[in-house]
């Protein structure tokens, strides 16, 4: 029997993610892919996978599988920090963990950051849509948000783990400082909102999601009236609704929006936003 993975406890939005799906924004098709890059690259890494197998993400409240098949699996859960348990027995986070075939591997509640990563050697490999086994909440393409119940097939790993003795993994921000690129729509808006993009305090809103970061601060006022025709959005651009706060598109984000675009932050940046909390300063700083 194969080895995978039975889902014992979803939590909140558990998905799976790779790098997602580039090269079909024309057709609609959205991005999707793993929020917080550089975690899951690392946490492939030390399980020895390639960097662009799928994982899990979780959000906040972690998640709970058991390894079924006949063999032990190689794991590490890293990306938010979280207490980790195989079978009710602490175990590591962050370093490459022996779950035994039947043993329940749980990745607890974040104590720090908002996001966490399940890598397991051999991958996952649902059914690829699109070339890409990552699911896009926005379009519904991909596999389905996980539910109890649910299995996911693990693939044949290579070679073993890498030896390291310690892994810098990226901190949680207490700041999420936003470089961004002014345009192409930043003259639909004041003087005056412009400077208080790039001066004001914003505080990260608890109702950001994989779509998009939302803020809470100042409203951006406008200098002209009207809306745009639909026009393409990139990662990261920072669109502004009729309420005037800026939203700062993740990877779950629509190709193309009404709204205009007065910047866009750099994608470098963007893992940080994947474990900002609700309430997290956010400072944009003009490129």
């Amino acid at each position: 029997m194969s080895a995978g993975l039975e889902v014992v406890r979803a939590g909140a939005l558990t998905t799976v993610q790779d790098e997602g799906r580039t090269g079909w924004a024309h057709l609609g098709v959205p991005r999707a892919g793993a929020l917080d890059g550089p975690a899951r690259r690392l946490a492939n890494r030390l399980v020895g996978n390639a960097p662009d197998a799928a994982v899990l993400e979780t959000t906040l409240t972690g998640c709970a599988v058991r390894v079924t098949g006949a063999r032990p699996v190689l794991a590490v859960v890293g990306g938010a920090g979280c207490r980790v348990a195989v079978d009710g027995r602490p175990v590591a986070w962050g370093a490459p963990v022996r779950v035994p075939p039947g043993a329940v591997l749980e990745a607890g509640p974040a104590l720090h950051g908002l996001r966490g990563y399940l890598a397991f050697a051999g991958g996952l490999v649902p059914e690829p849509v699109l070339g890409s086994r990552s699911a896009d909440l926005l379009s519904g393409l991909g596999p389905p948000v996980l539910r109890e119940g649910d299995v996911l097939p693990l693939g044949r790993t290579g070679g073993g783990a890498p030896c390291v003795d310690t892994v810098p993994w990226p901190g949680v921000p207490a700041e999420l400082v936003l470089p961004l690129y002014p345009g192409p729509r930043d003259d639909w808006f004041t003087g005056a909102a412009l400077r208080t993009l790039t001066t004001a305090a914003y505080r990260v809103s608890e109702r950001s999601n994989r779509i998009g970061l939302r803020t809470e601060g100042p409203a951006l006022r406008r200098a002209r009236d009207g809306e745009l025709p639909s026009e393409g959005m990139v990662l990261g651009a920072v669109q502004v609704p009729p309420d005037g706060l800026p939203v700062v598109f993740l990877h779950d984000h629509p190709t193309t929006g009404g709204y205009p675009v007065v910047g866009v932050v750099d994608e470098a940046a963007l893992a940080g936003a994947a474990q900002a909390v609700p309430g997290t300063p956010v400072r944009f700083v003009r490129v």
